[in-house]
């Protein structure tokens, strides 16, 4: 006799627990519990793959896989399982279509979704947002995002995946929708009650409670520019207080040495790590994450501080009522020109709103040696950008500069060329735009990418989402980065970035500019060599490295934002 259906029901419930707690074998026992019933019951053998899967049995997982879509080509947790097991091998062409097939099947369902039934979808869904991500189809990705907000039952889980959404738009142009879009992020947080802040009447002299909030206090991109917010700040005058709400690791042991208060936040609610903002009384807190993974925009949305700034962590506005600032400089941003898209009133430095500190991460490989057309008798361009970077605006920028010339090569760097469904959607790329790929190189992301910017003689910045870290670790290893400056704060990082590393030239204005500096470096030698020996020397000698400098300019403007605070009362 078969198991009831409520009991089941149960069964697959409870598994679904210890889905979500790792607990692989227990989910198993769960699906044995069903099969003990009925040896061919399909819920049961697929709850039974998924947990062999998840246990490194893949060979008995897709044994499972083969036998119940054959009998069942529509069925939910094996098509996740189908794709799950695809994915895991980096097989995405061929994951992704039993991923797409049970979103699908939920989209259509019109009756009552039970909680194991969403636990899938969601699954589902998380999992072709990963993979259009890794395949550089941002759009898709953030497309699938928003969906998954849709399905979601809980507040949080919703504002997680509209939030992820809402940072996957980045890579491509806004549009009219996307300022609504980002508007719309309130939403998840309601009527919420937050902490009350006093006025403080004449005292806008006073020693301020700085905070920084972060999940990337650790070996982390966005960990490169927060150096001097912690080492060269005037003691005097300010105290600083550190929010790790991320993993830790050595370069989190590194910025616990200076002269800062650390607070380890990482296992605290959002109201229980707001709680301990507002107890520390800061009066200006900076968040480095925006919509970024790990963002802490909902601790933000509970205003645990009277004044709050979205800095560095995310390109673009937040759209979150409480974020007070937006951080930018005059050239992303230049004042006197209309700001669109921005809810946050926007704080301008006078020079760039990043200072580029990598000491923190370790030490920079050495550099100084010929540009590698010396001993090649060929130019070689190249991208380490991340690839969802790549617009077809920026391939059409780059084919201009491969058709001028020739015999120059191209090596392109990344993740996306780690997979082999990455590197055929690389190359389908290049075809569709008129690049022939036996032009360029495809390399996989390495751990010493850096020592790898010595087969690089130019690198070509990407749009409308440029570089930022890479710009600068492309600068630092001796190989000038040309950039095109748009109209958009993400757009003009590049030209930040190059402006204040003293490099203005490599700044091009417009699509024929760009591919014109490209040309002119790429065939004048003394150019190059020059270059290739003497950057790392300019960028430390430059604005963009002076971190007493831009923290200045940074105080400074603490100081701004304080005195308008208290005029306010």
């Amino acid at each position: 006799m078969g198991i009831g259906q409520e009991k089941k029901r149960e069964w697959l419930e409870t598994a679904e627990r210890f889905f979500a707690a790792g607990d692989f074998k227990a989910m198993r026992a769960c699906a044995r519990e069903i099969l003990t019933h009925d040896l061919d019951d399909l819920d049961g053998l697929a709850l039974f793959a998924q947990a062999s899967l998840y246990l490194g049995e893949e060979d008995q997982a897709r044994r499972f896989i083969s036998r119940v879509l054959s009998a069942d080509p529509q069925h939910w947790r094996m098509l996740l399982v189908a794709g799950e097991a695809a994915v895991a091998d980096f097989a995405l062409y061929q994951g992704m279509p039993y991923l797409e097939r049970l979103w699908h099947l939920g989209e259509a369902r019109t009756g009552e979704i039970s909680p194991a039934e969403r636990s899938i979808l969601l699954r589902a869904g998380s999992l072709l947002a990963d993979a259009y991500y890794l395949l550089a189809r941002p759009e898709e990705a953030a497309e699938m995002c928003f969906a998954l907000s849709a399905c979601a039952v809980e507040t949080e889980k919703k504002a997680e995946f509209y939030g992820k959404g809402l940072f996957l738009m980045n890579y491509r142009a806004a549009d009219s929708h996307t300022t609504a879009r980002r508007e719309r992020y309130n939403a998840f947080f309601g009527a919420k009650v937050t902490l009350p802040h006093t006025r403080p009447q004449g005292v806008p002299k006073r020693k301020l409670r700085i905070g920084y909030l972060s999940p990337d206090f650790r070996r982390h991109a966005v960990a490169h520019f927060l150096t001097p917010f912690l080492r060269d700040y005037s003691k005097l005058d300010f105290n600083v207080y550190c929010y790790q709400r991320g993993a830790a690791d050595k370069v989190t042991r590194r910025f616990r040495r200076f002269a800062a208060v650390w607070r380890d936040v990482s296992e605290l609610t959002n109201k229980e790590t707001a709680r301990q903002i507002f107890e520390d009384k800061i009066d200006i807190l900076v968040d480095f994450s925006g919509h970024s993974q790990g963002s802490c925009l909902p601790v933000m949305a509970l205003k645990p501080a009277p004044i709050q700034i979205s800095a560095i962590g995310d390109i673009h506005t937040t759209g979150l009522r409480e974020m007070d600032y937006f951080l930018s400089d005059m050239t992303c941003l230049p004042p006197g020109k209309p700001v669109r898209g921005f809810t946050e009133r926007i704080a301008l430095l006078p020079y760039c709103h990043l200072c580029y500190a990598p000491e923190i991460i370790g030490e920079l490989p050495p550099v100084g040696g010929e540009p590698p057309v010396v001993k090649n008798g060929f130019v070689t361009f190249g991208s380490f950008n991340n690839f969802a970077k790549v617009s077809r605006e920026t391939l059409l920028l780059w084919r201009g500069v491969l058709e001028a010339l020739p015999e120059a090569r191209f090596i392109i760097k990344g993740k996306i060329a780690s997979i082999p469904d990455g590197r055929a959607e690389v190359v389908s790329r290049l075809q569709g735009i008129g690049i022939d790929p036996a032009r360029v190189e495809l390399r996989p992301y390495s751990p010493d990418y850096l020592e790898q910017y010595a087969d690089v003689d130019i690198a070509l910045d990407t749009t409308p989402y440029n570089g930022g870290l890479t710009t600068c670790e492309a600068l630092v290893m001796g190989v000038p980065v040309i950039s095109l400056r748009g109209t958009t704060h993400a757009s003009r990082y590049g030209a930040t970035i190059l402006e204040h590393a003293g490099l203005p030239e490599l700044v091009a204005e417009n699509g024929a500019e760009y591919v014109k500096k490209a040309l002119r470096v790429a065939r004048s030698l003394p150019i190059l060599r020059k270059f290739h020996a003497n950057l790392r020397q300019v960028l430390r000698s430059s604005r963009l490295m002076d971190g007493s400098a831009y923290m200045k300019d940074m105080e400074d403007l603490y100081r701004g934002l304080w005195r308008t605070y208290c005029g306010e009362g």
